[in-house]
């Protein structure tokens, strides 16, 4: 990775991008009011009607296509979320082909019939280091006893838990006529307190600096030394704010209540041709210089804090 802003050592890893897999949009078109079962040539008129990438039906070959587009920016590894429940194992098939490249998370719904059940075999046997959660999407609080059934499974497997707070926003899903009816009733970082507490022992990752939510983040960071927050993105949430923000007053916040050691860098990288998001990474590491992160929190920030609390070993 060459930039003036980060270290000449900088071994990069992404805590947040999408493995927008063949499964994927076969999920998302299956949602459409009225559809039926899409087939394998729905799936690729469908994405290439947007302008994009169809990616291949192997998993594995995708997962192909993303190491040479990280190979390019020179990023080490990144994080994989199967960014629906079901496709979780595409995510561990391109993990389980490059496990010194990928890690993968996989999205839970607490309310789903076999919700818990699949979780456990996307940690058990997939092999993959997280579960996301996201209770505007899946309408309920991570404190109510469904989630908590998540969270214990993967406590016990020493997983990650990744919670969606604040807004939420999918554009891919509105492109493909896939109704977005969230609810951010359920949204609220605040609702993770008392499960972080009972919890001490889980890793909570937070993305978007809590979407929206920064104040609340923040006032939970600081009680909770096991919350830790990712950047991804372009933050939006920005504009929504009451009053005025920008990346650099965001970051200098944070880095006030969590510290280098507690935040992790994210691209939130997916769709394809675009691929991996190196102008937010550019736009990221100028902003935490400016904040006056020197060398070493800038390895931790864009790299080792991930590796930290995945348990990865060094390269």
């Amino acid at each position: 990775m060459t930039s003036t802003d980060t270290p000449r050592d900088l071994a990069v890893a992404d805590a947040h991008a999408h493995l927008f897999s063949h499964g994927f949009y076969r999920a998302l078109l299956a949602m459409r009011p009225g559809s039926a079962p899409p087939s394998a040539g729905d799936v690729d008129t469908a994405v290439r009607a947007l302008g994009l990438e169809a990616p291949p039906a192997d998993p594995v070959e995708l997962a192909r296509r993303w190491i040479a587009l990280l190979d390019e920016h020179g990023v080490e590894r990144s994080v994989m979320i199967a960014s629906v429940p079901p496709d979780w194992p595409s995510v561990a098939a391109a993990v389980r082909a490059f496990p010194d490249r990928f890690a993968g998370y996989a999205i839970a719904n607490p309310h789903a019939a076999n919700g818990t059940a699949e979780i456990e075999r996307a940690l058990d046997e997939g092999g993959l280091r997280g579960v996301c959660l996201f209770p505007a999407m899946h309408r309920f609080h991570v404190h109510d006893h469904p989630a908590r059934r998540v969270i214990e499974a993967a406590r016990k497997r020493s997983a990650l838990v990744f919670c969606h707070f604040g807004l939420l926003s999918v554009p891919i899903r509105d492109r493909l006529g896939v109704p977005n009816d969230f609810d951010g009733t359920f949204a609220l970082p605040t609702d993770l307190h008392g499960v972080a507490a009972d919890y001490p022992d889980v890793t909570f990752q937070i993305p978007h600096f809590g979407g929206g939510y920064l104040r609340e983040l923040l006032l939970l960071g600081a009680q909770r030394p096991n919350v830790v927050v990712d950047t991804s993105s372009s933050n939006s949430w920005m504009r929504l704010s009451t009053h005025a923000l920008d990346l650099d007053l965001v970051i200098a916040r944070t880095l006030d209540v969590f510290g280098p050691e507690r935040i992790l860098w994210g691209s939130d990288s997916s769709v394809l041709p675009r691929g991996w998001r190196r102008d937010l990474f550019d736009l990221q590491a100028a902003a935490f210089r400016r904040a006056g992160c020197d060398d070493t929190a800038m390895r931790a920030i864009f790299g080792g804090n991930l590796r930290r609390v995945l348990r990865i070993a060094p390269s």
